[in-house]
């Protein structure tokens, strides 16, 4: 199973033109939900924990993953491995893989994510409240269909 992830991920001053963009192209909205992010890093820092809680509609799930952690500041591309998400529901069970793996608590990201597809492409536009507010847009699927939207949307950040 490959788990690497292929993704373009840039800031950018407002979502609605890469909003326009997708509604202009085909691209299917697929949910809108608030997201809690809570960031944990082990101490060589080649790999963080991530739980986030996401808020569908009232709907509450909580999932646990794991991803490298080797994106340089101001780095738009990234191509890194990654686990799938364990749904939980046991904050303990958690705390305690955390814990033993020594995973120490970095910090938290509160946002509003939309989400569109087409043809295997996701763009996962982010609108931040903490720890600032910005707006974020990250582009990820297949390496040349994404290299392609890239070139076609990165001029609207």
């Amino acid at each position: 199973m490959n788990n690497t992830e292929y993704e373009y991920s840039f800031e950018a001053t407002s979502l609605h033109p890469f909003i326009d963009y997708c509604n202009k192209n085909g691209y299917t909205f697929i949910h809108k939900h608030k997201q809690e992010r809570t960031i944990y890093r082990n101490k060589d820092r080649t790999l963080m924990g991530r739980i986030t809680i996401n808020d569908k509609n009232g709907t509450i799930t909580k999932q646990l993953d794991f991803k490298e952690d080797k994106l340089i500041e101001g780095q738009i591309l990234g191509e890194r491995k990654e686990s799938l998400p364990l749904d939980y529901t046991d904050d303990n069970v958690v705390a305690s893989i955390l814990n033993i793996l020594e995973f120490t608590k970095d910090n938290t990201l509160i946002r509003t994510r939309y989400v569109y597809q087409k043809d295997g492409v996701i763009f996962e536009l982010d609108e931040y409240t903490e720890p600032r507010i910005t707006c974020a847009v990250g582009v990820e699927g297949e390496k040349e269909q994404v290299d392609k939207v890239y070139n076609e949307v990165k001029d609207l950040k």
